[in-house]
């Protein structure tokens, strides 16, 4: 079955850095695209970021400027680095993955890895 693990979260200074990683199995990680979404405290879910299977990317004005995701196709890994993280960064985020439509556009998700940034 698919899987989705995010890991790296974790308790950050204003100002600092986090690398989140998500390793899938049980999809074709290459032709899917992946994205990052967080939810913050009391708050719904929200988009982050996303790369396609074409590695093109694009972000939230949010974290524009901020933060990079990446994706490392041998690895079915995908990554989010955060730098500059605030306070309102502070989140669950979890891993996404999109099969393309031809295939289905099927959505699986992770499980979710806290991030607080503490002021």
């Amino acid at each position: 079955q698919v899987q989705l693990a995010e890991s790296g979260g974790g308790l950050v200074q204003a100002g600092g850095s986090l690398r989140l990683s998500c390793a899938a199995s049980g999809i074709t990680f290459s032709i899917n695209d992946m994205g990052w979404y967080r939810q913050p405290p009391g708050k719904q879910r929200e988009w982050v970021a996303v790369i396609r299977s074409g590695d093109s990317t694009n972000y939230a004005d949010s974290v524009k400027g901020r933060f990079t995701i990446s994706r490392d196709n041998a690895k079915n890994t995908v990554y989010l680095q955060m730098n500059s993280l605030k306070p309102e960064d502070t989140a669950v985020y979890y891993c996404n993955s999109v099969t393309p439509y031809r295939l289905g556009g099927y959505e699986y998700w992770g499980q979710g890895t806290q991030v607080t940034v503490s002021s």
